[in-house]
């Protein structure tokens, strides 16, 4: 009796140790192939206790992986499908074509990638003009499963910066820009799961305006952020490129905001006036403008909807320093009041910081952002406690030495376990991806 127990007591002393040396043999990381700037906007899905991710992969294919919030469980990641970018050593990477997904009412995975602008041979672009790749649409051939997955011809070839977005009642919208930098942006809208698409609407109308003695072609462009917003509404903030040519750069002008009731199928200013599509930058000046930024250039940031339904934008802003893209930017952020809109002073942020808002009441403000300290790369939670006027740090995520990471919008429907897709970016296909939530980095 005395061997027995002894023999189970030293089985038991072997599965804890086992068992130790298999949970301190995690890390957290749950991918490390991603290339370049690999993750977009909605790139995550959490769908009946299993958060769904998608990132830019080896040779700018895509790649899915997920995690059984119940089993604490990793599945893959898998190739989804493979891009007509990448393939070519000589060209640098282009990080336009990564991957937005989604999940249909029927439990099947779309993906779309590959995109910017498409080429000539595919064919004539109605909508603007051609760069590289070829926008493309796979789907998990059966529901629920990312281990393989079908193509589908049923959208644009032409677009870029493709953002998926998902309403209650299952109407999938596709957003991008149909081509490269002189292009309209568009929505593409699915109420078949995915299985066909409406023709191409134009939003933002991209023409050609009077030139110069230094650059005689200048185009408007635009840079949109499209989010669910409440009940029926999808929300946008955007600002707006002056494409230059012959020498181009990438200056961007302004804050914009506007919504689209897609129960009504009409969009609309902050004043609720309706406007008639596409919007042209005369009209989006007169009538959605939240803020001139003049001599500052911008990166577009984000909108949200607090719960008493008020608007809220984020803008990235800073002075012009002879770079392509204007130099270092602050976060900026504006709410609306009723009857105007009010920049906040956004005290403390640091220069850099680029990320995704959460807003929990007039006062309490959330900020998950990514910056540079010193020579780390950060991830941290921000906080303001008086409706944007100064900001603390409150929890330190990631901080890495020299390193530099790119961030997805909060996943959509998110876990509290896994709220965010976060990825190194490197030029090697080795860069480390990783999920955030409450408890930290969702281990593998």
């Amino acid at each position: 009796m005395k061997i027995i127990k002894r023999l189970t007591f030293l089985f038991l002393m072997i599965l804890s140790f086992i068992a130790c040396a298999q949970n301190t043999s995690k890390v957290d990381y749950f991918a490390s192939n991603a290339l370049g700037n690999p993750v977009t906007g909605n790139a995550g899905e959490y769908y009946k206790g299993v958060t769904y991710v998608s990132y830019q992969g080896a040779l700018e294919d895509p790649y899915v992986a997920a995690y059984d919030h119940k089993t604490k469980t990793w599945v893959g990641p898998f190739k989804a499908g493979t891009s007509l970018m990448g393939k070519d050593k000589s060209r640098k990477i282009d990080n336009h074509g990564k991957p937005t997904l989604v999940i249909d009412k029927e439990g099947y995975i779309h993906i779309v990638f590959g995109g910017h602008g498409g080429t000539p041979d595919i064919g004539k672009n109605p909508l603007g003009n051609y760069h590289y790749g070829k926008q493309m649409h796979v789907v998990s051939k059966k529901p629920l499963d990312i281990s393989s997955w079908e193509v589908l011809d049923n959208i644009s070839p032409f677009g870029t910066y493709s953002q998926f977005i998902k309403m209650d009642n299952g109407d999938l919208y596709l957003f991008y820009r149909h081509g490269a930098h002189r292009s309209d942006y568009v929505f593409q809208k699915s109420v078949d799961n995915g299985k066909t698409f409406s023709a191409p609407i134009s939003i933002l109308k991209s023409k050609k305006i009077k030139g110069t003695a230094e650059n005689p072609v200048i185009y408007d462009s635009w840079y949109p952020h499209f989010s669910k917003g409440k009940n029926y509404d999808i929300i946008v903030a955007y600002n707006y490129h002056v494409c230059k040519g012959p020498k181009h750069d990438g200056e961007r002008q302004n804050v914009y905001y506007m919504s689209f009731d897609t129960n009504k199928n009409e969009w609309y200013n902050v004043k609720n006036q309706k406007l008639t599509l596409p919007i042209t930058k005369e009209v989006a000046d007169l009538s959605t403008l939240v803020y001139n930024t003049g001599d500052l250039w911008t990166h577009n940031g984000h909108a949200t909807i607090d719960k008493n339904r008020i608007p809220h934008v984020t803008s990235y802003e800073g002075k012009y320093d002879g770079t392509v893209h204007g130099g270092p930017k602050s976060l900026k952020h504006y709410y609306w009041s009723g009857k105007k809109w009010i920049k906040s002073k956004s005290k403390g942020l640091p220069i850099g910081a680029k990320g995704d808002i959460i807003v929990n009441s007039s006062k309490e403000i959330l900020l998950l952002v990514r910056y540079k300290e010193d020579d780390f790369g950060m991830l941290a939670w921000w906080k303001s406690n008086n409706g944007g006027k100064s900001f603390y740090k409150k929890e330190v995520l990631l901080k890495e030495s020299k390193a530099n990471y790119s961030l997805s919008n909060f996943i959509t429907n998110a876990n509290p376990e896994a709220q965010i897709l976060v990825a190194e970016k490197n030029n090697e296909a080795k860069a480390k991806v990783y999920i955030f939530g409450e408890n930290g980095a969702v281990k593998r």
